[in-house]
């Protein structure tokens, strides 16, 4: 069954029939970020980057209370070391290439 449905999608390639879909010419690994973002999914920098952003607003208020505020101030910083440590092995992970 499986190589029926194959067949089919290279015959409709083999027409031009997909040759106009949404998303045509971009690259994979963008639309697959996509479909997981639909499916409830995001990477855990996004997340992190989204809490960094939460706290920042946080921090910015008038009002917070001392509590608050030093508890927000240590996870930013937890937060922003995260991420950085991160990116820092990617960079390095992609120059040992």
């Amino acid at each position: 069954m499986f190589f029926v449905a194959e067949r089919r999608i290279e015959e409709a390639i083999a027409r031009g029939e997909l040759d106009d879909l949404p998303g045509t010419g971009r690259p994979l690994e963008r639309l697959a970020y996509r479909i997981l973002k639909n499916a409830g999914y995001v990477p855990p920098e996004v997340d992190a980057l989204r809490e960094i952003s939460q706290l920042e607003r946080l921090l910015q208020r008038d009002d917070p209370d001392a509590a608050t505020h030093a508890k927000a101030v240590k996870k930013l910083a937890l937060l922003r070391t995260t991420i950085e440590s991160a990116y820092y092995a990617k960079v390095l992970a992609r120059l040992a290439r």
